[in-house]
């Protein structure tokens, strides 16, 4: 347990810059709070004692703005950078060294039975305002951009942005875990860059055929 609970730390230090001490991330991290507070409660669920289980996360939630179903599975190294309005479905399972931003949710799509939350794997990293819904799964060493919506599976090394979220495929590169929010490929300008070459053809094919015109009428 000790082991862990060092652990949890020790991820805080390497992925934010701003945290300086061990006292100040045990008395502050409020991300830190909601995942040890998540394990009493798992640990509740698991041996059926769903109404303290609840209590345990509902304290949690009041305390953190972090909301983690009791059911819900997490591996080691799991790191909520600031946290607030972060919501983790009763069937999510989350991988090792996962990092989920502000305002995140890994919920369902509906009141569909079963498994209706997300699969996270290893290594991903889900950015600020991202929701991934239903039950998919975000695959290795793959990225959510900021304020991405999610609703379909998500290939390993991958990166993901947009409404609905479009895949970036990085060609078996596997993708840095630092994530720079105001540098992701967007798609939909991708798209009209396209757009306006393609208009820009056309006009100069227009053009041509005007002068051309006017050397017949010319003549």
């Amino acid at each position: 347990m000790f082991k862990r609970i060092k652990e949890d730390i020790e991820v805080v230090f390497e992925q934010d810059p701003a945290a300086r001490s061990y006292l100040e991330v045990i008395l502050t991290y409020s991300g830190l709070h909601a995942i040890w507070a998540h394990r009493i409660a798992h640990a509740l669920f698991k041996r059926k004692f769903f109404f303290l289980a609840r209590v345990v996360s509902q304290i949690s939630r009041f305390f953190t703005g972090i909301e983690i179903h009791p059911g819900a599975t997490i591996g080691r190294r799991f790191f909520i950078d600031h946290g607030m309005g972060v919501v983790i479905g009763e069937t999510c399972e989350i991988g090792d060294n996962v990092t989920v931003f502000q305002g995140v949710t890994l919920g369902g799509t509906g009141k569909e039975k079963g498994k209706r939350h997300p699969t996270i794997k290893d290594n991903a990293l889900i950015a600020t305002g991202a929701k991934v819904l239903g039950s998919i799964t975000i695959g290795e060493n793959s990225k959510v951009g900021a304020g991405s919506v999610v609703l379909h599976e998500v290939p390993p090394n991958s990166t993901v942005v947009g409404i609905p979220g479009r895949v970036k495929i990085q060609d078996g590169v596997k993708i840095r875990k630092d994530l720079n929010h105001s540098d992701l490929p967007d798609p939909v300008a991708d798209r009209l860059k396209e757009l306006e070459s393609e208009m820009a053809k056309l006009n100069k094919e227009l053009e041509s055929l005007k002068k051309e015109r006017s050397q017949v009428h010319g003549h």
